[in-house]
């Protein structure tokens, strides 16, 4: 089982890099990326979950309607993407459902912070998928957290996928920077030890990112993005539909493990 999930959000990743970047380019970024990704989606008939902020939701009508008409689950990434509230928890959820008509079920925090899962329970939510349980410099000390999902303050925790042996992430980076070859193999393994595979990545991932003056990302950011991480995308979902994997949103899969 296959669980692909998108972060659609407000572009703001070059404000950790130094540049400025207006509030009506971040949102024109992300919903050209978003409508690449629906745009594959369709095309290989597979189901995702996507991760909205309500400040995206509120400023991309049109994308979330396509989401939704589109058969995807719809799932909090919070009230904005650099500012966050407790509060944020519940009213973000409100907000998301009365944009989209569509039950809120998910959470994820903006990049994977911590987040009380007591207050995410409190909130109503049935599932989190804000833990990457690896260990990245600067980012995520989570070798202490289970790898695979487990429950905790009665809501389900969903962890992002990394390998059996070293928890070697297989988020966004990874997808860019390994050969496609090898991405898959560790993805395979992981699918083979866990029953599953849970997966994230970025709608601005999808649009050209090497402009070094304007975004100010290194390398290891912006290769194989724009066209290339189209074409990347395009063919790794078109190998494991070869090979039989199965694709479903998150809350679709709980469902099957509770079966």
């Amino acid at each position: 089982m296959i669980l692909l999930s998108f972060d659609i959000e407000e572009f703001d990743m070059p404000f950790e890099y130094g540049k400025d970047i207006s509030f009506e380019d971040q949102i024109a970024i992300s919903i050209a990326g978003t409508n690449h990704i629906l745009e594959i989606l369709e095309k290989h008939q597979v189901k995702a979950t996507f991760f909205s902020t309500v400040i995206f939701a509120r400023n991309a009508p049109e994308v979330i309607r396509r989401i939704v008409e589109g058969g995807h689950e719809l799932a909090s990434h919070g009230y904005y993407h650099s500012t966050f509230e407790t509060a944020h928890l519940a009213s973000s959820k409100l907000a998301l459902q009365e944009l989209s008509g569509q039950e809120i079920r998910g959470y994820r925090m903006a990049r994977m912070k911590p987040v009380d899962e007591n207050e995410i329970t409190k909130a109503g939510y049935s599932y989190n998928s804000s833990i990457n349980p690896t260990w990245l410099p600067g980012r995520y000390n989570n070798l202490s957290k289970p790898r695979k999902l487990f429950k905790e303050a009665g809501t389900w925790q969903i962890p992002a996928s990394v390998s059996p042996l070293l928890r070697f992430p297989l988020f966004w980076l990874s997808f860019h920077n390994l050969p496609i070859s090898i991405y898959q193999w560790l993805a395979e393994s992981t699918h083979k030890k866990d029953g599953y595979l849970n997966i994230y990545f970025h709608p601005w991932e999808f649009t050209e990112l090497g402009d070094q003056e304007r975004f100010g990302f290194p390398g290891y950011v912006s290769r194989n993005s724009g066209r290339k991480m189209i074409e990347r995308m395009d063919l790794f979902i078109g190998y494991l539909k070869q090979k039989k994997y199965s694709f479903h949103t998150i809350t679709d899969f709980l469902e099957i493990i509770k079966a």
